[in-house]
């Protein structure tokens, strides 16, 4: 067994430090995980939760390891983070430890990373499903054709801009490039420089220790027959949402049952009244996920528990465990109302 003991306002530190000491001794063995100083026992639920709170604390501004990508909703390395390998190594370790034990994790990379992941070659293609403004331009640059020449129009040279924690540096992107204007002819080898620089060169240091701690569980060539679709979804989970398998398996405690008429009223709503993007909402709201896992939302372990009797309290959820405690409303419009406005506001492990 590989057990990691972490304080919860030390996370990151301490889950550096042992995995550090566990280095290829223990990770290999289903792991458990225990918060110093509480007396929860790891049946999977803490595991879980571990997870999702070094998972979000790494996605930290505060650390500026990676940088938001607001047009893909996806994380990139931040090319001028401050930060040591260790830590890029302990993001790339977190990754192949939670394929590895099977937890899903809110963590969402461009398939880009993927493909890397899989020593496998990145292009414009990439660059545009990432950073889609950055990505049409240049693929408009490669496409132009007007009567004036690409030199007047674009008025670009092999450089790039980056700007580092308020200090704007001029990059260049091959030897002498400040002074060489794109042309006609060098447009394509403006655009495979810009790509590979955004993608590859900027990012080295920190992808190469990303890359070292991710392949220390998931390395060899049963990781190789998998596509970066496929690894994605065993990070993050299937996209394709199932919810009347969910429905089908799901378990019933303090004295809810599958007649219950509150529980037939809350898949009815689920069913019927949600937008997809709202259930999507609802799945995250109560196992901190909006995907599923790869053997769909039939194999998710769920719980409906009842809360209370009727009362104007919020459902509420215990994520590290799927499950969903729900008061038993007087009507399917008061819990459609309450239902709504918890997913709605909900954000981590409370209510904003």
């Amino acid at each position: 067994m590989c057990i990691v003991r972490v304080r919860r306002n030390h996370l990151v530190e301490d889950a550096l430090d042992e995995i550090a000491r566990q280095y290829r001794r223990d990770l290999f063995k289903p792991l458990r995980v225990h918060f110093i100083g509480e007396e929860g026992i790891d049946a999977g639920g803490v595991k879980k939760e571990f997870f999702q709170l070094l998972v979000a604390e790494l996605l930290s501004p505060d650390y500026g390891m990676l940088v938001y990508q607001p047009e893909s909703h996806t994380y990139w390395f931040n090319a001028c983070s401050l930060e040591g390998e260790e830590q890029f190594m302990l993001l790339g370790l977190v990754l192949g430890l939670a394929i590895y034990n099977r937890v899903l994790l809110d963590f969402p990379l461009p398939l880009a990373l993927y493909k890397k992941l899989l020593q496998q070659s990145v292009g414009l293609r990439d660059l545009e499903d990432m950073q889609p403004t950055l990505g049409r331009s240049l693929r408009q640059l490669l496409q132009y054709e007007g009567p004036d020449s690409v030199e007047d129009t674009f008025c670009l040279t092999f450089s790039v801009e980056m700007d580092f924690f308020g200090d704007l540096r001029t990059i260049s992107l091959k030897p002498g490039g400040e002074d060489l204007p794109v042309t006609e002819e060098t447009r394509h080898e403006y655009v495979d420089l810009m790509v590979d620089y955004l993608l590859n060169r900027s990012i080295h240091r920190q992808f190469e220790a990303f890359f070292h701690g991710f392949r220390i569980l998931c390395d060899g060539p049963a990781i190789r027959l998998f596509n970066a679709c496929e690894v994605e979804r065993l990070v993050c989970g299937n996209p394709n949402l199932d919810f009347a398998a969910l429905e089908r398996n799901a378990k019933y405690e303090g004295g809810f049952s599958a007649a219950s008429t509150a529980v037939q009223w809350l898949w009815g709503i689920v069913r019927d009244e949600l937008s997809f993007d709202e259930k999507k909402m609802y799945l995250k709201f109560f196992t901190g996920s909006d995907r599923s896992p790869i053997g769909g939302l039939g194999s998710l372990k769920c719980v409906i528990q009842r809360d209370g009797p009727d009362s104007s309290k919020l459902p509420t959820s215990h994520t590290c465990f799927n499950t969903l405690l729900l008061p038993e409303y007087a009507t399917r419009e008061k819990m459609a109302d309450r239902l709504r406005l918890a997913i709605l506001n909900a954000e981590g492990f409370g209510l904003e």
